[in-house]
């Protein structure tokens, strides 16, 4: 790619650094930039600038925000008796789009893996024993991931609050609508099994 001037070669290679982004479409993300009107450029370098300097994590559930408040933990009409625990904020955003869940959140930044040298010191579980007040707080739901780390979590965090008054619940888990047995891995077989229901 020599045959670039060195700022176009730049800017294919802070491109290629993104997730899902190869030296090729790098190359034709840049040249569309390249030629896009002035304004557009503009726009999109102040949007970068401006993301990385107005979002924080909110002071209550830890959920990407511009405000110290999260629009959801500042939002009246949700169920602030009600906490969905889950790992991360892309975790958060695919139950909102679910439209199935109208309580508030707390996002633990990751899942305990003590392989990996991650204990509860490392995300933010303490802080959600420091919200799970009864009085307050009528239900917990544990919407971390099926995986080891996901399960180890939960159970970690069930542990520890079994003894509250809290409704302590995990999310079901199971076969996908539409799938083939045939295809299903031992784990979500065994989970669908143990999860089943009757009519």
């Amino acid at each position: 790619m020599r045959y670039y001037p060195e700022p176009i070669l730049k800017l294919i290679n802070s491109l290629s650094k993104l997730p899902g982004i190869g030296k090729k479409t790098a190359e034709r993300l840049a040249l569309h930039i390249l030629h896009a009107p002035n304004h557009e450029a503009v726009t999109l370098a102040a949007d970068i600038i401006e993301l990385k300097s107005s979002i924080r994590l909110c002071t209550v559930c830890f959920a990407l925000s511009d405000k110290d408040k999260c629009r959801i933990c500042s939002d009246p009409q949700r169920d602030q008796t009600s906490i969905c625990v889950v790992e991360n904020p892309t975790d958060m955003a695919a139950i909102e789009k679910s439209n199935a869940f109208f309580g508030t959140y707390h996002i633990l930044g990751g899942a305990l893996s003590p392989i990996d040298g991650i204990g509860p010191d490392d995300i933010r579980i303490k802080e959600l024993f420091k919200r799970a007040n009864p009085e307050k707080i009528k239900e917990i739901i544990l919407a971390t991931k099926t995986n080891v780390e996901g399960e180890a979590t939960a159970s970690y965090i069930l542990g520890k609050l079994k003894k509250t008054k809290i409704r302590i619940t995990r999310i079901a888990s199971g076969i996908p609508m539409g799938s083939d047995l045939q295809y299903i891995d031992q784990l979500t077989m065994q989970k669908a099994m143990e999860k089943r229901y009757g009519f």
